[in-house]
């Protein structure tokens, strides 16, 4: 399993997958290459096509320059990938073939940039737990145990998920001219009458700060970001939880993003939205049980819950952006997080032990992901994306 405080990356909006990851890529090359004074890029699959919605290109062309860079779109290759080659006059450096995981991961073929590499030995939560109930640990204990500067990575994610829900509940007006939307976070937070109100509110400030393309922190992925961010805000900021507290449940919440990371995958340009939202769903209703001194039966089981029916969510960006139906996903996926555990709760007084465990569902949604069809997977070209189509021509 990889790095838990790379669930977390902090980075521009709006697509981790079309904006973070492509911009580590490009300025990987640029350290390894900084004689280059000119650029070639191609983007293939969901990169080329919903590239222009998600920014793909200006923030590949910002990060390499002052360089010349061309940019073109390949929309034949259906892999999520980018190639990039640099030159200087006569000499021409070698091509990097990038694909971008998801989070805004890569795996760069002809370069080692460390986002593969294992740091926790187990990879699945039942073997999580044979590993707790042998050393007889708690789960952050484990969690330090491999990833020592886990807490003080976590910390920095935190502070930028409270700034970015502040400067999102004071800003207002429109927020994307081709789709006319306009800013709804602070009036949501003005109208809110009760707690999950406000924690709609402060899913929404994230979304749309992302949206505008501004710093964000992953969870799993930015067009999930809001999710986790709100449920944090709403413990640190309306409920006066201990920082320290919270860090901790993020890392919790953070494991089973890892799980689904390591045995499915985070992107929607792979798996749909489940892979996103169900996924920041999954983490947040571990999370919110872990602040509620849940035992480790139930923190599972409201993961499983959260994302077992998020199971076939697809990835339908409206003309490629990360607004609608994006925005909105995150704050109905706040409230089913906290449901999750709710349930979790519920089903445990009445039957002890759940049939269906995270592991089993992590599969299922590794299986589902691979059986959507590319339409519904972050291209813009199904789902919902489909009844707006014709206004592009």
């Amino acid at each position: 399993m990889k790095a838990i405080k790379d669930i977390y990356r902090i980075g521009y909006g709006p697509s981790s997958s079309h904006t973070i990851a492509p911009q580590r890529a490009a300025s990987f090359y640029k350290k390894q290459y900084p004689d280059a004074s000119e650029y070639q890029v191609k983007l293939c699959g969901s990169l080329a096509l919903t590239g222009k919605g998600h920014r793909t290109d200006e923030i590949i062309c910002e990060t390499l320059a002052p360089a010349k860079t061309t940019v073109t779109f390949d929309y034949e290759d259906p892999e999520m990938r980018l190639f990039i080659q640099g030159k200087n006059g006569k000499e021409i450096y070698p091509e990097w073939s990038v694909i971008s995981l998801g989070g805004g991961s890569i795996r760069i073929d002809q370069f080692e940039c460390g986002d593969e590499k294992d740091v926790y030995p187990k990879n699945s939560f039942t073997a999580i737990k044979g590993r707790l109930e042998k050393e007889n640990i708690a789960l952050p204990q484990y969690l330090l145990k491999y990833e020592p500067d886990l807490y003080e990575a976590l910390d920095a994610s935190l502070d930028n998920m409270i700034d970015c829900v502040e400067r999102g509940l004071h800003t207002e007006g429109l927020l994307n001219q081709e789709l006319n939307y306009y800013r709804s976070a602070a009036e949501l937070y003005k109208a809110a009458e009760d707690d999950m109100s406000r924690c709609i509110a402060y899913a929404y400030a994230v979304g749309e700060e992302n949206a505008a393309g501004h710093k964000i922190t992953t969870a799993p992925t930015l067009g999930s970001a809001g999710i986790i961010a709100s449920i944090a805000y709403y413990y640190y900021h309306d409920l006066h939880t201990d920082k320290e507290k919270v860090i901790e449940a993020m890392a919790v919440g953070g494991v089973f993003g890892d799980l689904i990371k390591q045995n499915a995958t985070i992107a929607g340009s792979m798996g749909g939205c489940q892979a996103e939202v169900g996924t920041a769903c999954a983490m947040g209703a571990a999370m919110i049980a872990w602040l509620e001194e849940q035992p480790l039966e139930i923190v599972e089981r409201a993961a499983e819950i959260g994302i077992e029916h998020h199971l076939g969510l697809t990835c339908d960006p409206v003309k490629g952006y990360v607004i609608i139906p994006c925005i909105e996903r995150n704050g109905v996926a706040v409230l089913r997080s906290f449901d999750a555990v709710r349930l979790a709760r519920s089903l445990a007084a009445v039957h002890k032990h759940s049939l269906v465990s995270f592991d089993m569902v992590v599969d299922s949604m590794n299986y589902t992901g691979k059986k959507l069809a590319v339409e519904l997977r972050e291209t813009s070209l199904g789902g919902l994306a489909l009844e707006f189509a014709n206004e592009k021509n």
